[in-house]
């Protein structure tokens, strides 16, 4: 099975569960504390055309059009791409590959992508080929993922070869510091900022641990606050994600 096949049936079979885990209140307060304001900061998303690429239901797609952007949805699954058009009809839904958009060259302000890139090795430059294809020049790829190197990561290379049920075999975080190498002549490398502690493990990422949902209230107010904390003093070697923002030449 190829890589991309391999993720759609993937994601397919586990879409239910990952949009009741990573949609909940907690995983949204999470994110827009974490996520959403460094990811765009800076970034005038009034009247802009946002592609919200490997999507999934559109968890980062409230904290678009608050902002004023007109979302288009993209993901290769088909359960994804249903679960994302009942739940934001106003927006557009494309069924389609990060590899193989379908949109026009130069025709879109922002690209953002929330964990989707390490799902498509070993094609990541060819995911990062066609975002650069799709946007305007001056436009935006604004991405969050796990990345190589760091203490998380080794814990997470161990985790992988064990769960097959939330994992696919192609799964693995990015070598940024090659990408930027790779990219170089078509990007400005305009911000990028570690994240992602305890909660990013116990409240975002609940349905990896097997943490029931009814447990996230109790104890996710104090590890956010306690995130908050930690975040300050813990670098690139002991976070979970880097948050980015590549600007097109």
């Amino acid at each position: 099975m190829d890589t991309q096949q391999l993720q759609k049936t993937h994601y397919d079979t586990i879409a239910a569960e990952y949009t009741a885990h990573y949609g909940d209140i907690w995983s949204q307060k999470y994110r827009y504390k974490f996520f959403n304001q460094p990811m765009f900061a800076n970034i005038a998303l009034a009247d802009k055309k946002v592609v919200e690429a490997m999507c999934g239901s559109g968890e980062t797609t409230g904290y678009l059009l608050e902002n004023g952007a007109r979302v288009i949805g993209i993901d290769i699954s088909e359960q994804e791409i249903s679960h994302f058009r009942e739940r934001w009809t106003d927006c557009e839904a494309i069924c389609a590959s990060i590899l193989e958009t379908g949109l026009e060259s130069n025709s879109c302000d922002v690209v953002a992508i929330v964990g989707g890139l390490h799902h498509v090795h070993p094609y990541v430059s060819d995911a990062i080929a066609e975002i650069y294809r799709i946007l305007k020049p001056g436009g935006y790829l604004c991405f969050l993922e796990p990345h190589k190197g760091s203490f998380p990561d080794a814990i997470r290379n161990f985790w992988y070869k064990r769960d097959r049920k939330y994992f696919a075999d192609n799964e693995e975080a990015i070598d940024l510091d090659q990408l930027k190498k790779e990219f170089s002549s078509k990007f400005s490398f305009v911000k990028e900022q570690y994240k992602g502690n305890v909660a990013y493990l116990f409240v975002l990422s609940s349905l990896i641990l097997r943490i029931p949902l009814s447990w996230k209230p109790i104890y996710s107010p104090f590890l956010l606050w306690l995130e908050s904390l930690i975040e300050k003093f813990q670098g690139k070697l002991f976070s979970c994600v880097v948050i980015c923002q590549w600007q097109k030449r």
